[in-house]
């Protein structure tokens, strides 16, 4: 459960005068994803039911849209809900939040409590929304696979140095933590990882060019609104939480 202020932006709930509006566990993860954003602006708030609403947010490169809908009991079953995902931005990008939206919710987001219904309404097959998915999310694990293989082959050219050698080491500890992550499907761990070790390379020598990723350059993310809400309101974390190919996502809300 969290509010709509005056001007149509999400807040914290139990902030006086605001509507109310509940967020399901798909559109949580997908904000939490998209990183640092200005409050979503809700197009369509949600009126006697609070889960039919539609908001928008953007960050950086990358815009997002989200719907919920019901799809079966006329918004009376809390479990039949539709989350219809629409990322719009750098391929490298849509495919990094997939990724993390699948990680955070710990289960599979196209598997919906009522497949014939579900498949119905979205007029897309189980499947299908699973290749939408999971081709995303290989290509996000890809590319942090390919930049943790990059910055390995830098510590080998490195090697040879007696003086450097513990550096390097250490470097190459950060990339072995970087692979558990990326198995755990923990980027932001693989981001942290990544960046101490591209730090450990540039320390060993400072002439290195490292190629960093744009999760290892954002290894200490700055607080979101969400996230700086959470500490100030003091709000419960259960109430919380081709480049330009477009790509539609369309979720089932547990």
């Amino acid at each position: 459960q969290m509010s709509i202020d005056i001007e149509g932006r999400l807040r914290p709930a139990g902030i006086k005068g605001n509507s109310t509006v509940y967020l399901g566990d798909v559109a949580r993860a997908a904000l939490r994803s998209l990183g640092p954003a200005d409050p979503p602006f809700f197009e369509s708030k949600p009126a006697y039911d609070e889960q039919r609403w539609r908001f928008s947010t953007s960050s950086g490169d990358v815009s997002m849209v989200v719907l919920s809908d019901s799809y079966w009991g006329f918004g009376l079953v809390a479990r039949c809900f539709v989350n219809q995902i629409e990322i719009t931005g750098p391929l490298a990008l849509r495919a990094r939040i997939v990724h993390d939206i699948a990680a955070t919710l710990g289960r599979n987001p196209w598997e919906p409590s009522w497949t014939s219904r579900f498949e119905k309404r979205t007029r897309a097959t189980i499947s299908e929304h699973r290749s939408a998915w999971e081709e995303l999310i290989h290509h996000a694990r890809d590319e942090m696979n390919e930049e943790i293989t990059n910055l390995s082959e830098k510590v080998s050219a490195l090697r040879g140095g007696e003086d450097i050698e513990p550096i390097l080491n250490q470097a190459e500890q950060n990339l072995d933590e970087a692979r558990v992550a990326l198995a755990d499907l923990n980027a932001p761990a693989v981001e942290r990882a990544l960046a101490r070790a591209t730090q450990a390379l540039v320390e060993a020598d400072p002439t290195t060019e490292v190629r960093s990723s744009e999760a290892a350059a954002s290894g200490s993310r700055i607080l979101t609104w969400w996230d700086k809400n959470e500490k100030e309101e003091e709000v419960e974390a259960s109430h919380l939480l081709d480049d330009e190919l477009p790509v539609v996502d369309l979720t089932g809300e547990e």
